[in-house]
C-alpha cells in the first residue's frame, strides 16, 4: 500500500495526485528537487543584483508591468501581490480538491523554472502533511493562470483568511500554530509563483478524470447486468468484430463487459432471441470505448501539465536566462474536457435509451415498466426523472472554452475557462451516476422478473450489492428513496469494489 509520495517535478501520476488527495497519503520531495530550486532562487537574486527587469521579480504583473518594484518593497508587493489576487468566489473547493490542487502547484514548483524560495515548496509539503487545507474559492478564474483563487493558498500561508483543520473551518494563523507551522515571509517573484499556475483546474481535473475512469468501469458492469435483464445478444462483444475495427476504448470495454458476463444464460442459444437488439444495446461497447478514448487522450496531455512549468516567465537555469512566455496556456487540455463532456452526454443519452427499452414490453417481452403485477404502476413516470438529467447533462456538455474577453488593458486577450470546464464535468459524471442508478434499479428488477436465468461472475456481484439497498420492487413506493440508495451504492465505490472482487475470486 502507497504510504508516501516523493515528488521530484518529472513523474507525478493521475493515480497519486487521487492517493495524497482522497487517501490523505503523504508527501516527501526528493533532495535533486529541493538542490534545483535552491540554485533557481539564486539566479533569481544575481539578476535582481545586476537590476534587470524581470516580469514579476522587479516589475509589476499584468497591466503593471512597467512599474518597477525596488529591493527594499520585495516583501510588501509580494504581500500584496496577494492580497490584490484573492478574488475568488464561493462556493469552495472541497478539502480533496483543495489538497489536489496543492500537490499540483508543489509538483510544478519542483520543476524549477519559478525561481521561488524553497521555503515555499516545503510550505506547500508540510500544509499537505499536517492537513491544513486552505479555503479555496472555486470561481473567479478564467483559465490562464488561476490567479484569482491560487492566491488563497498564499493567503493562508501568511498566516491569514481560513482553513480547514481537523474537521473545522478555522482562522489560518490558528491551524499554523496547531501544526506547528510558521506563516512564509515573502520575497520576489513569491507571489506571482503562488498565484500564477492552472493548479486549481489541474488539481481538480485530475479528481474529475478519475471519477470519469470509475464511471466508464460501473457502466460496463451496469450495462452487463442491463443485458441480462434485457435477454439481449452477446454477439456485438465477438473480439473479432472488434479486432476488425480496433479502436483500443471500445475492444477494452467489449472484453470486459464478456468477462463479467462469465457464465451466464446469455451464452447459450436462444432461437425465441432477436437477431439484432437496439443500437442502445447492440453499440455500448463502442460508445462506453469513445469515451474511454477522449479519458485516454485527456490523461496524456493533463499528465505533462502536472510535471512541467506553467511560469511566466520561466527559468531555463543551464542558460541563466528568464524567459517572459505563455506556458500557462492550457487551451489542448481544456479542449479535452470538452471532448469528454460531450462524450459524457452521448453515454447519458445512451444509458436512458436501455432504460426506456428496459420498460418496454416489446423488447424484453416482460411486463410494462417492469410492474410486477396489474395493480402496480412499476417505473413509469420514473422516465421522467433520468430524462431530466439527461437534458442538464446536455446543457452542461454545451463548450464554454471560447466565452471570454480581453482583459487587463487588452494585454490578456485570450483565455479558455478552464476551472469552469472541469467542474461542469464533474457535475456531469454526478448527474450521470443518478441515471447510471436508476438503470441498475432497472436491470435488477428484469433480472428478478426473469425468475428462471443465471446471471454471469461479475453480474452476480453487482446484482447482489443492489438488492442489499434497493429490494426488488413488489408493490408502488417512494421511488426517490431508491435513487437515493442506488446513487451512494455506486457513489461510495461499493459496488465497483464488490464486483472486482468478485472478478479476482
Amino acid at each position: 500500500m502507497m504510504s508516501v509520495v516523493k515528488l521530484n517535478g518529472k513523474d507525478l501520476t493521475i493515480a497519486q495526485v487521487v492517493k495524497v488527495a482522497r487517501e490523505r497519503v503523504s508527501v516527501e520531495i526528493e533532495p535533486e528537487a529541493m538542490a534545483l530550486l535552491r540554485d533557481s532562487r539564486q539566479l533569481v537574486f544575481d539578476l535582481v543584483d545586476g537590476n534587470v527587469p524581470v516580469y514579476g521579480f522587479n516589475t509589476g504583473v499584468g497591466w503593471n508591468k512597467d512599474k518597477r518594484v525596488f529591493k527594499e518593497f520585495f516583501q510588501e508587493y509580494n504581500r500584496n501581490l496577494i492580497y490584490s489576487h484573492c478574488l475568488g468566489v464561493e462556493p469552495f473547493a472541497s478539502e480533496d480538491e483543495v489538497r489536489a490542487i496543492m500537490l499540483a502547484r508543489l509538483n510544478t514548483l519542483l520543476v524549477g523554472a519559478t525561481g521561488i524560495q524553497p521555503e515555499i515548496a516545503v510550505m506547500y509539503k508540510s500544509m499537505l502533511n499536517a492537513g491544513v487545507h486552505p479555503l479555496i474559492p472555486e470561481r473567479g478564474s478564467v483559465g490562464e493562470a488561476d490567479i484569482t483563487c491560487l492566491s488563497h493558498i498564499g493567503l493562508a500561508m501568511l498566516g491569514e483568511g481560513e482553513v480547514y483543520y481537523q474537521g473545522k473551518r478555522v482562522p489560518a494563523k490558528e491551524a499554523l500554530e496547531m501544526a506547528g507551522l510558521e506563516p512564509v515571509i515573502l520575497g520576489p517573484k513569491d507571489g506571482l509563483a503562488i498565484v500564477s499556475s492552472n493548479a486549481l483546474a489541474a488539481g481538480q481535473g485530475a479528481l474529475v478524470l478519475q471519477d470519469a475512469k470509475d464511471l466508464l468501469d460501473l457502466c460496463d458492469i451496469i450495462y452487463a447486468l442491463s443485458l441480462e435483464g434485457l435477454n439481449g445478444n452477446v454477439s456485438p462483444l465477438d473480439p473479432k468484430t472488434h479486432q476488425l475495427r480496433p479502436y483500443p476504448g471500445q475492444a477494452w470495454s467489449a472484453a470486459r463487459i464478456t468477462e463479467y458476463l462469465e457464465g451466464s444464460y446469455l451464452w447459450e442459444p436462444d432461437w425465441k432471441k432477436p437477431v439484432q437488439d437496439p443500437l442502445s444495446f447492440r453499440g455500448s461497447a463502442h460508445v462506453h470505448g469513445a469515451v474511454r478514448d477522449s479519458v485516454s487522450y485527456i490523461e496524456a496531455l493533463l499528465t505533462v501539465q502536472l510535471n512541467s512549468s506553467d511560469d511566466n516567465p520561466c527559468i531555463v537555469l543551464d542558460e541563466r536566462r528568464i524567459i517572459s512566455c505563455s506556458n500557462f496556456e492550457v487551451t489542448n487540455w481544456a479542449l479535452g474536457f470538452e471532448m469528454l463532456g460531450l462524450a459524457l452526454s452521448q453515454l447519458s443519452k445512451l444509458i436512458c435509451h436501455r432504460i426506456i427499452k428496459l420498460g418496454n414490453p416489446t423488447f424484453t417481452r416482460l411486463s410494462r415498466f417492469l410492474a410486477p403485477a396489474d395493480n402496480v404502476l412499476g417505473f413509469a413516470t420514473i422516465q421522467k426523472t433520468f430524462t431530466a438529467l439527461d437534458t442538464e447533462i446536455r446543457h452542461l456538455s454545451n463548450p464554454a472554452v471560447s466565452d471570454f474577453f480581453s482583459l487587463a488593458g487588452d494585454i490578456e486577450d485570450h483565455a479558455n475557462n478552464t476551472p469552469y470546464i472541469i467542474q461542469k464535468t464533474r457535475k456531469i459524471i454526478d448527474d450521470l451516476i443518478y441515471i447510471l442508478g436508476i438503470e441498475a434499479i432497472h436491470a435488477a428488477q428484469a433480472i428478478d422478473l426473469r425468475s428462471d436465468i443465471h446471471t454471469g461472475k461479475g453480474t452476480r456481484a453487482a446484482y447482489q450489492a443492489i438488492r442489499e439497498v434497493v429490494p426488488y420492487y413488489e408493490k408502488d413506493r417512494n421511488l426517490s428513496e431508491d435513487i437515493r440508495k442506488a446513487y451512494s451504492l455506486i457513489r461510495s465505490g461499493v459496488l465497483l469494489s464488490r464486483v472486482k472482487e468478485a472478478m479476482e475470486r
